[in-house]
């Protein structure tokens, strides 16, 4: 299960996430879709341990990323729309 609360990040004064809370349960499949600027590959980069400096909590079966980012790698899988 993959658990984001109260995640935010910002760009200066650009705020590309602000408080997004979502759970995905095991074996759901989760797509994230909007409109260009909505934080979408933010958030993504954020899930893959891309970015770090973010505020909020991102949990992978109850592991914390920001605490163990190796354990949650192992166990995220992400499909670019382009390679």
């Amino acid at each position: 299960m993959i658990q984001v609360q109260n995640l935010s990040k910002s760009y200066g004064n650009i705020n590309a996430l602000n408080n997004l809370n979502f759970t995905i349960k095991k074996g759901e499949i989760f797509g994230l879709l909007g409109p260009n600027g909505a934080g979408k590959s933010t958030t993504i980069k954020i899930l893959s341990a891309l970015l770090s400096s973010y505020t909020g909590t991102v949990l992978v079966d109850n592991i914390s990323l920001s605490n163990n980012v190796l354990a949650c790698k192992k166990m995220i899988g992400v499909v670019p729309q382009e390679i």
